[in-house]
């Protein structure tokens, strides 16, 4: 009997030592929506078929602003997550204050500089370090169109801006809402910037977002381009204020709505709804001058220091998972983007993303890839919330076009 109870109080011991040695991993984010959600958990079970425990900490909010301050709260009391969903010049700020810690032993086993894009690997890989695991490259400058809307009114997809405005009095015509949209700041700024490349062109671009010249600032281009977002605000309806960006989508899904210009986010809803590309739905770059262009968004998870060497392991198997590259085909095939890796075998997905995944190759080569504005990729955070703020103003109230260029200088440079 002694026997017996002296085998099972080890086996209990045994047990209890293997669960607390069990490595656990706290994943802050804020994909929240069907497809984001479903995307995340392609990660999620990679993660725990290592072994590891997966706890996970989202923060409703689209734009992530919500969870910015989630972050800073638990930043100030020395407890931040061991990986937080963070976007571009971001991470170049926390990898300065020296809070990121680094995955260089995986990236470095795992040959990650063979396999990334000199621009996923300029928000992943700060000073020397791999601070950041990218999951996927978003597009930003898309049209989400209803096929059924667009049949409705026989009319094919736009290639000019006055093809686009054109449509607007037929789709109200046939009773169908012509832009589907969600009044949210952060909405409005990935919406401007699809316009000042879409109406500017990606030289003029980087001049005005990147640069941040004073002068193509407040230029008739620029001018050009808010006057383009006056058209778009006739074309919403009423209710949009306050609108998730996801619900805006559904809009489009349902056919209650004909467009809406979305990052390509937007179609891991199509698919979560069981859409099809080509057949139900089709993503088109927002009509462009001949010189073309692209702007991209690296979505990547951060790691923060960990000083228990168990959670510091634990953060390598998440590198390890988000960068295996059949997990990147299967989550971008529901996150709607297309893989950071450029070795992955993309036949298995649908056109949208390797139209995007083409196009991207060809902007790089051309030099008419840019940096997201909105996502803090092209400028730092301070600046894309200065202009955010001055972006909805104008969308939302009656502003003209020179006093909005004005407007949108002066707080670029105090925001500088």
């Amino acid at each position: 009997m002694n026997r017996i109870a002296n085998i099972s109080a080890g086996i209990l011991l045994l047990s209890s030592t293997a669960l607390s040695a069990q490595q656990t991993v706290e994943v802050m984010h804020f994909w929240t929506s069907g497809g984001e959600a479903a995307a995340l958990g392609v990660i999620r079970d990679q993660v725990e078929a290592q072994g590891v425990i997966w706890q996970d900490a989202p923060v409703a909010g689209g734009g992530g602003e919500q969870a910015k301050t989630v972050l800073q709260a638990r930043i100030a009391a020395g407890n931040p997550p061991a990986a937080m969903l963070i976007l571009g010049q971001n991470i170049i700020d926390w990898a300065n204050e020296g809070l990121l810690g680094n995955v260089n032993a995986v990236a470095d086993a795992e040959g990650w500089d063979d396999v990334l894009p000199q621009a996923v690997q300029d928000f992943n890989k700060i000073n020397g370090a791999y601070v950041a695991a990218p999951t996927n490259v978003h597009r930003t400058d898309v049209i989400w169109a209803s096929k059924a809307a667009f049949d409705t009114i026989g009319a094919d997809y736009p290639t000019t801006w006055e093809e686009f405005n054109a449509l607007a009095p037929r789709f109200v015509e046939a009773g169908i809402i012509p832009i589907a949209h969600g009044g949210q700041a952060w909405q409005e700024a990935y919406m401007f910037e699809a316009l000042v490349l879409g109406v500017g062109g990606p030289e003029f671009y980087r001049d005005a977002l990147v640069d941040l010249n004073a002068d193509a600032l407040t230029s008739d281009t620029m001018q050009a381009v808010f006057a383009q977002l006056r058209e778009i605000r006739g074309m919403v309806d009423e209710n949009f204020s306050g609108r998730d960006w996801n619900l805006a989508t559904s809009m489009v899904i349902n056919g209650k709505a004909a467009m809406q210009i979305m990052g390509d986010w937007a179609k891991g809803e199509f698919t979560n709804a069981g859409k099809v590309a080509g057949e139900d739905f089709a993503c088109i770059p927002v009509p462009k001058t001949d010189a073309g262009g692209f702007v991209y968004l690296v979505n990547s998870l951060s790691f923060f220091a960990q000083p228990d060497p168990d959670q510091a392991a634990a953060q390598g198997e998440l590198a390890r998972a988000i960068m295996d590259p059949v997990v990147q085909v299967a989550f971008n095939q529901a996150k709607g983007a297309i893989p950071a890796r450029t070795d992955v075998d993309l036949s298995v997905m649908d056109s949208c993303a390797q139209a995007t995944a083409a196009a991207f190759v060809a902007a790089d080569n051309a030099g008419t890839a840019v940096p997201t504005f909105a996502g803090t990729h092209a400028a730092n955070v301070s600046v894309a919330a200065a202009a955010t703020d001055v972006i909805t103003e104008f969308f939302n109230t009656e502003m003209t076009p020179q006093d909005a260029v004005a407007l949108l200088a002066e707080a670029v440079e105090l925001a500088r």
